[in-house]
């Protein structure tokens, strides 16, 4: 039976992707998967929840400035290729999917110096360190947008390919009834959906808290909060705090209205697969490299979403713009009709079909 490899991680946005990938394949050829992650945080739990094999590495963070920790990350990054090296000889696999994150970089190269084939894919409207290391040798390389062919070095643009960004597939046919039972939500009233990612975000938590009495005014509001969250208001009839939506998350964006959320790939993507409009709160500052912002903007440029950003996050300015959202039908098809647009790219598919045609043609 063909083998399979995947890597990525860190974050839910560098694993969920590559698992909705994973699961195209899985229906569509006989083969074995396999994941080469972090030995820490959440990957294992993800991928290993998904049915796929979990080999983890040691791995160090990759950084832009000066830092004392560079060496001892240098140090776990040449054993984590050593060890990437070892599982990939052992396993041999036909072909290796990095999903980026800095833990891909390892098994990336690995995988190169035994001539394993290598297909990398970024979410971001602007390639990441990783991605920007892996891209040295990646056989293909898959972009959610095109202007981020654009911005690679020339020397690479030839094996660039948009296909937008993966998402499972049941977001492409979630059902708004289901969606509305769950969360028990009247089958005419207007659903503001709230997501901060997997983690949740504080900046949205606390503007959802302050604005709540308005918000619900004007419609139920659904918050996925994230795990740790603190000072989460009381349940009440018109607001449902939730850590976290999982499986059912296909159903709730199609019984929603509108969204606010960050503007991470997965939120995006999978707004745009359910063709769901959107308000955008993306993450901003020191401790970001700016993609959020870019992609929010990319979104608003395509009439997908309205965006805050910067001074104007204020509770008023959110209040005002749901209110726009939902009093006004004309703008609210609108921002459907772009969202849409946006999401008829099906990059799960389309990865998968690569990979397919890949192996088949070398086997």
């Amino acid at each position: 039976m063909i083998t399979i490899a995947f890597t990525g991680g860190g974050t839910g946005g560098h694993i969920y992707p590559a698992v909705a990938v994973a699961e195209v394949l899985r229906q569509r050829i006989p083969c074995r998967l396999i994941w080469i992650g972090s030995n820490g945080g959440i990957d294992r739990s993800i991928v290993e929840s998904a049915g796929i094999e979990f080999f983890g590495i040691p791995t160090g963070k990759l950084r832009r400035y000066v830092s004392l920790k560079n060496l001892t990350d240098t140090v776990k990054i040449a054993v984590g290729f050593l060890r990437a090296r070892s599982i990939l000889k052992k396993n041999r696999p036909a072909l290796l999917f990095s999903k980026g994150g800095f833990v891909s970089v390892p098994p990336c190269f690995a995988a190169a110096s035994l001539g394993i084939p290598v297909f990398t894919h970024e979410s971001d409207f602007s390639p990441g360190l990783a991605t920007r290391l892996n891209l040295r040798v990646a056989e293909r390389i898959f972009t959610a947008y095109g202007a981020t062919v654009q911005s690679l070095p020339s020397a690479y643009r030839s094996r660039a390919t948009v296909v937008g960004n993966p998402v499972r597939p049941a977001f492409r046919r979630g059902n708004p009834e289901k969606g509305r039972a769950f969360l028990r939500v009247d089958p005419q009233e207007p659903l503001l959906l709230v997501l901060g990612g997997s983690q949740g975000a504080r900046q949205v938590n606390d503007l959802i808290r302050d604005a709540l009495g308005e918000l619900t005014a004007l419609c139920t509001v659904v918050h996925q909060t994230g795990p740790s969250a603190q000072d989460v208001p009381p349940e009440t009839a018109k607001y449902r705090p939730i850590p976290y939506i999982k499986d059912e998350l296909p159903d709730v964006l199609a019984a929603s209205t509108v969204v606010v959320g960050r503007s991470g790939a997965g939120t995006l993507w999978e707004a745009a697969a359910s063709g769901v409009p959107l308000i955008l709160i993306p993450l901003e500052g020191s401790g970001t490299r700016g993609d959020q912002v870019e992609n929010a903007e990319y979104f608003q440029s395509q009439g997908a979403a309205l965006l805050l950003s910067g001074p104007s996050v204020t509770v008023d300015n959110l209040v005002d713009l749901v209110k726009r959202v939902l009093g006004d039908k004309a703008l609210r098809e609108s921002l459907v009709q772009g969202v849409r647009t946006i999401g008829q790219l099906d990059g799960t598919t389309l990865i998968a079909s690569a990979i397919i045609e890949r192996i088949e043609h070398h086997t």
